[in-house]
């Protein structure tokens, strides 16, 4: 069983997000059969503590301390290939993890996608079904009457279907905004989880919670290991506020928490322009961009040397309109 976090370190998860298993002919969205296999494999070591996603958002929300290298697995998109290839082996390992599911393909029994009765065999078999809308729509191009729809006709599936509505919610694409937040708050879901890089930490927004995205590029067992190994960045005070973008390039920055040291050793990298220069005021952070992101979807993600040599790790991502 992993020992508590040192008491200087703040109590947080890493979160990951696959799609696709084994269909190679999708390489952006899928993990090789392999590659995961070597995942599992990794989290089957005593090092690591891996939770149903649950579990870990509740020690969030209370504070209850999360043991190191405390894991979530969570799937995306509700493809065929996670009831024929991830669930079998995930069951095989006893390995929990957390299924996203956009209602309207399952309904519309599109091909390619799980059924409602393969999803509830999931449930049963003690899987957590969480929401991603009806149609996985880019959220931020709709207005509130559509989202309130989208959330409501979708959660309505879930209740005839499964018998209740979802506690959890991912944002399709990752993307969303203050109003996309507020709409997935005020219909009552527990948490929401985009697509940026980072670790999920007490304290932090439970509406805006990191995972990280595997893939074929990105899901060599190195790169595995490095993620799964990594420690929480605790900031405040993020600006802008919204990241759907009204002003871009944004005036991105943050302070970061004193626990963690000087931001010195602190590296920051855009999607659209690689290492980005950083001006401090103390632990304020500010993050330069030479250049206006494109439009849609675009990443900062900042990391910082941790102990034993493992990395503190935060990341943002925006949408350009």
């Amino acid at each position: 069983m992993p020992g508590p976090l040192a008491a200087q370190e703040v109590s947080g998860a890493v979160v990951t997000m696959y799609h696709r298993f084994g269909e190679n002919d999708f390489p952006s969205t899928n993990i090789r059969i392999e590659q995961f296999e070597e995942h599992i494999e990794e989290l089957k070591k005593e090092r690591y503590h891996v939770l149903p996603l649950p579990k870990i958002v509740e020690a969030l929300k209370t504070g209850l301390p999360l043991a190191d290298r405390t894991i979530a697995i969570t799937v995306d998109d509700a493809y065929l290939s996670v009831y024929e290839h991830a669930w079998p082996r995930l069951k095989a390992s006893g390995l929990p993890f957390t299924l996203f599911v956009a209602t309207g393909a399952i309904d519309r029994q599109v091909k390619g996608y799980m059924s409602w009765d393969q999803i509830r065999e999931l449930r049963d078999g003690g899987v957590t079904i969480g929401s991603q809308t009806k149609s996985h729509p880019h959220m931020t191009t709709l207005g509130k009457l559509a989202l309130d729809r989208e959330l409501a006709e979708s959660n309505q599936r879930f209740v005839d279907e499964l018998g209740a509505k979802p506690e959890l919610f991912a944002y399709p694409y990752g993307e969303y905004s203050l109003l996309v937040r507020k709409s997935v708050a005020d219909v009552g879901f527990g948490a929401a989880f985009g697509q940026h890089s980072g670790v999920a930490y007490t304290g932090m927004d439970h509406f805006t919670l990191p995972r990280f995205a595997l893939n074929e590029r990105y899901g060599g067992i190195d790169r595995f290991r490095l993620i799964a190994n990594a420690l929480p960045l605790p900031v405040t005070d993020v600006l802008p506020e919204d990241t759907l973008l009204t002003e871009n390039p944004p005036a991105f920055g943050f302070t970061l928490d004193a626990s963690v040291g000087s931001p010195k050793s602190l590296s920051c990298f855009a999607s659209s322009e690689g290492e980005t220069h950083l001006e401090y005021l103390e632990q304020r952070v500010e993050v330069r961009l030479k250049q206006p992101f494109p439009q849609g979807r675009s990443r900062i993600n900042c990391t910082m040397p941790g102990p034993d040599n493992r990395w503190r790790w935060f990341g943002t991502q925006f949408v350009v309109p």
